[in-house]
């Protein structure tokens, strides 16, 4: 089975990396409390990281790095999709680079930190003013909105209803900063 591309932001995996590796992480608190004993305390899940290993090989094997390196640079959480993992939005933390002595080479090692947004597992939509109904297929034929709850994202909407975030900021023009939501606001999805 050919497996699709990796991706994050605007860079696709000419090949897909050798190796990966998905990093659960639980964050605990421990008390102590008299007579040498002690309390746990589970504080909930930390980010999940995801690593990789790889290689460019051929002729523009470095040029082909030094792209990646400069989506690195860029800064800021981006898409990560990748063809067996759940499609997150993630942060590019680390980016490593093995070299040989040869111009046809490049091992590299990267990591994303998965950015937590804040979702949650249902889906309000607003039909014709009526009262939210639950589940992406509801609203009316012609134009469906979302209704806006605490802690969601654009990125977040986008994904619940299969849009990209392009398509769901082109549909709001009426939202000046896509980073800037507030519950209550509605937002269009068709």
């Amino acid at each position: 089975m050919r497996l699709a591309s990796m991706r994050y932001k605007d860079y696709v995996w000419p090949h897909n990396p050798r190796v990966y590796t998905i990093e659960y992480k639980r964050t605990m608190g421990a008390r102590k409390v008299p007579f040498g004993r002690y309390h746990l305390q589970d504080l909930g899940p930390a980010q999940r990281v995801m690593r990789g290993e790889g290689e460019f090989v051929g002729e523009g094997a470095y040029g082909e790095f030094k792209k990646l390196a400069t989506v690195f640079y860029a800064g800021g959480p981006g898409l990560l999709v990748h063809p067996v993992w759940q499609t997150s939005n993630a942060y590019f933390v680390e980016l490593s680079l093995r070299q040989e002595p040869r111009a046809d080479y490049v091992g590299y090692s990267f990591a994303f930190w998965e950015g937590y947004d804040g979702h949650s597992t249902g889906v309000q939509v607003t039909g014709g003013g009526g009262e939210p109904e639950t589940g992406p297929a509801a609203g009316t034929a012609g134009e469906r909105r979302h209704t806006v709850r605490q802690g969601e994202t654009l990125w977040g909407i986008a994904r619940d209803y299969g849009l990209s975030l392009t398509e769901l900021i082109a549909l709001n023009p009426q939202i000046k900063n896509p980073n800037l939501i507030l519950a209550g606001e509605e937002v269009r999805l068709a």
